[in-house]
């Protein structure tokens, strides 16, 4: 029942580093895959979004002794030095695990506060390892729970009926260079779920022209038909990058989509005139090296520094009331931990029990010979009551104690003071 978190988000780790450590949808489950047949984690999620990268699992033994051997793993699968990553990683266990999902899905712990994507980011990455296998009753209550938080903060608060996403935030950039986007002409690179908010955000703020590109082109021109807007060929860059003021790039890729000698050629082709580029990707799409290209300005997720200031101090006053709904959360996904584990105490107490008063009857009734067989029938049943009654009363009395971690504390005990390390559940 133990929960082990271990991962790494835009508070720990620099933008060059979390870009080293994503994962792909394909790169979730197969590690997943591999957590599991390495025998590291019984049920295992990997969620991985533009801002961090967790993997959230129940382990075979202590939480606390397997954290570093999966700090090992995300190093050996990403093939990053363990040097280069230890100082990024967190560990969070149990109580703290189930605290720091519940506050991601709820938009607490975004670079944005209130962030509109993250909710459907935990949703997709549940649904995949749910249907993967991956994940088990544990992990199935844990994000079924963190899922009910993130509704109740975007219905019950402010940071759900004026939500910030990266894709305004990035818009917002936009428009600090060019005022009014009203004349000017944007191309989106994607079709995904970001991409779509980048599209609607656009037309929000009555861009003149916009341009879809995609690997996949019916995607593209679904995306491009709900906002009026055109499609071009994926990897036409001769003439795609002639025109456009704006850049939005949000596609998953482990290479850049754009080049520095692609942009550098496009942007002799355009005379220099200036062009803005917000890479939403991670692994970033755009080429680092062509920052310095006369004219070209790019931004990526680390860059939005000021409009996540300016979001978070227009949105700490509900702050409060989200993490309130946090609490209460966890308080009931311990509650529910606590009755499991106690379930399982109970059980194994009713098996001990029943086995010592097996050696205890045969003992002592063979001492006994003018006990009837009748006799000793009714000395079994009596015995057997008795011990339920040991047992389930007190269970009933702990499951019902207010102070859950010490209603959990005390099924620790309880199971420390009663059972061999070997009849442990």
């Amino acid at each position: 029942m133990e929960i082990v978190l271990v991962g790494l988000n835009h508070r720990t780790a620099p933008l060059e580093v979390r870009e080293r450590v994503s994962f792909t949808a394909d790169q979730a489950r197969r590690a997943a895959e591999e957590l599991r047949t390495r025998g590291l984690l019984q049920e295992t999620l990997v969620l991985s979004t533009c801002n961090r990268s967790e993997l959230y699992g129940v382990p075979p033994e202590s939480t606390h002794e397997c954290a570093p051997g999966l700090s090992t793993f995300l190093s050996e699968f990403h093939s990053v030095r363990a040097d280069v990553l230890s100082t990024s990683l967190y560990h969070h266990y149990d109580c703290a695990a189930v605290r720091h999902l519940f506050r991601v899905s709820g938009g607490l712990d975004s670079m944005l506060l209130g962030e509109a994507e993250i909710l459907g980011q935990v949703r997709e990455a549940y649904k995949s390892a749910h249907e993967q296998g991956a994940t088990g009753p544990v992990l199935n209550r844990l994000f079924q729970g963190a899922l009910e938080v993130g509704k109740r903060v975007r219905t019950e608060t402010e940071l759900g009926t004026r939500p910030m996403s990266v894709a305004a935030a990035g818009v917002k950039l936009a428009e600090r260079i060019f005022g009014k986007l009203a004349d000017r002409t944007a191309l989106v690179l994607g079709a995904g779920a970001i991409s779509e908010q980048v599209v609607a955000t656009l037309r929000d703020r009555g861009v003149a022209h916009l341009y879809v590109m995609n690997r996949s082109r019916d995607r593209a021109e679904s995306l491009a038909q709900q906002f009026n807007g055109r499609v071009l060929d994926w990897g036409a860059w001769d003439t795609a990058l002639l025109q456009p003021d704006v850049i939005v790039s949000s596609v998953s890729s482990e290479d850049p989509i754009l080049r520095r000698q692609v942009l550098e050629s496009a942007m002799a082709a355009r005379s220099n005139r200036a062009l803005f580029l917000m890479d939403l990707g991670l692994p970033r799409n755009i080429e680092a090296t062509a920052a310095n290209l006369y004219n070209l300005y790019i931004y990526n997720m680390d860059d939005l520094t000021d409009i996540v200031q300016q979001n978070r101090q227009s949105r700490e006053s509900e702050a409060p009331k989200a993490e309130a709904i946090v609490e209460e959360h966890v308080g009931k996904f311990l509650s529910w931990q606590a009755s499991v584990e106690l379930v399982g105490l109970v059980e194994a107490l009713r098996a001990r029990l029943k086995q010592d008063r097996g050696e205890f009857l045969r003992a002592r009734l063979a001492e006994l010979n003018r006990l009837t067989e009748k006799d000793r029938d009714h000395i079994e049943i009596l015995m057997d009551e008795l011990l339920e009654k040991l047992v389930v009363e007190p269970a009933a009395r702990l499951k019902g104690e207010r102070e859950l971690r010490r209603k959990i504390q005390n099924v620790e005990a309880l199971r420390d003071l009663f059972l061999s390390p070997k009849e442990k559940p």
